[in-house]
């Protein structure tokens, strides 16, 4: 309200909208955890070096600043008693101490060498904070002085006499083997894919739309008899009745067994030569399933083995595999992995149990390119 017989009160000059909305911008990124861009543009790493020096730089260029003043202060207090004396107004008072100058050849060399040393010191203080570098450690040891120490040497040679040296050295107490076709190949027993020699390239006689058909699930429930017919050449049998004999590599994962070091064997074979060796199920993760166990997929129930056999070596016609959908209730089948059904758990399990203790990788005859 306006003051009688006076003037009317100035009006307040309203804030700026683009203030607010630059304090508002400002609290969001706070909230945020974003640092503010400084000077409108892009944050680069020249521009946070730049800031950084300026400030440090700066700083020490105001400590020199003020000890400017204070020899200012000193000459004109100096000056000031000086004409006082001579105007003999007053007795001669003593000038404030000084502040002990710094020892040097009176040039101005020492005192640039000790702001050119404080300089520095902020400088690396300032790197080792921002962690500019690449490879953090390198830069911090190249400014420290001292270089990274060398990972240790766990091989002394990158071949089979390297390995051997250190397991003998009883340096690895995990070992996990994977193995793959090519250790099934070199007992006999052909692999999958390989053109003219593979298994696919020998069912032409097996009346199969296409040659996977053996192993997919669908294919299987609407005619088992193929399959069946398949299985009697590569079920593993004990003893002198077996077709194929586990080889020096088989044997070897079953010494790494008996010496206490072999924590698992992974392998992608489905011959069980690995079982046949005298490795116990217990340390075998067959990842696409083997002859070791069977049960009817559709009602889940376990089927001996040796039945399984039975019905596999009497198969006469249909009969093997009629008499154990009669007896289970479904069709029967090794626990093979088939097209269209999932990887056994027991594999994912021991993967993840297994592998974070792993000291030792042992991978034969695969080149672990097929997944799973």
């Amino acid at each position: 309200q306006a003051v009688p017989g006076g003037r009317p009160p100035r009006p307040r000059p309203c804030p700026r909208p683009r203030t607010r909305r630059r304090r508002r911008h400002g609290e969001a990124a706070a909230r945020r955890g974003v640092r503010p861009e400084i000077g409108g543009g892009k944050r680069t790493l020249g521009g946070d070096i730049g800031i950084g020096i300026g400030i440090g730089i700066g700083s020490i260029a105001m400590k020199g600043t003020a000890g400017k003043d204070h020899e200012g202060e000193d000459q004109a207090a100096q000056r000031e008693s000086s004409s006082k004396d001579d105007a003999g107004a007053a007795t001669p008072s003593p000038s404030p101490p000084r502040k002990p100058e710094s020892t040097g050849s009176g040039d101005g060399s020492a005192s640039s060498s000790e702001s050119d040393g404080d300089v520095d010191a902020v400088l690396a203080s300032m790197l080792l904070e921002m962690n500019l570098s690449n490879s953090p450690a390198k830069k911090k040891d190249a400014l420290r002085g001292s270089p990274s120490p060398s990972p240790e040497k766990v091989l002394k040679s990158f071949d089979l006499d390297g390995i051997a040296q250190l397991i003998k050295e009883d340096k690895c107490r995990n070992v996990i083997v994977m193995v793959g076709a090519g250790m099934s190949v070199s007992a006999g027993i052909p692999d999958f894919r390989t053109p003219g020699s593979g298994l696919y390239s020998q069912l032409s006689s097996y009346g199969l739309p296409y040659p996977e058909a053996i192993f997919d699930l669908s294919f299987f429930r609407r005619n088992p008899a193929p399959f069946y017919r398949l299985a009697k050449e590569i079920f593993p049998l004990s003893g002198d009745k077996n077709k194929y004999k586990p080889t020096p590599a088989h044997y070897f994962i079953r010494l790494l067994h008996d010496k206490g070091i072999l924590r698992r064997c992974f392998t992608q074979n489905i011959d069980s030569l690995e079982t046949l060796a005298g490795l116990p199920c217990e340390k075998l993760v067959a990842a696409h399933g083997n002859f070791d166990s069977a049960t009817c997929i559709d009602t889940q129930r376990n089927v001996p083995v040796d039945e399984m056999e039975r019905a596999i070596f009497d198969f006469d016609g249909n009969k093997g595999w009629e008499r154990l959908r009669e007896k289970y209730g479904g069709l029967v089948k090794p626990d093979i992995v088939f097209f269209g059904e999932n990887l056994p758990l027991h594999f994912f399990q021991k993967a993840e149990e297994d592998f974070p203790a792993c000291d030792l990788l042992i991978v034969m005859g695969t080149s672990l390119v097929v997944q799973p």
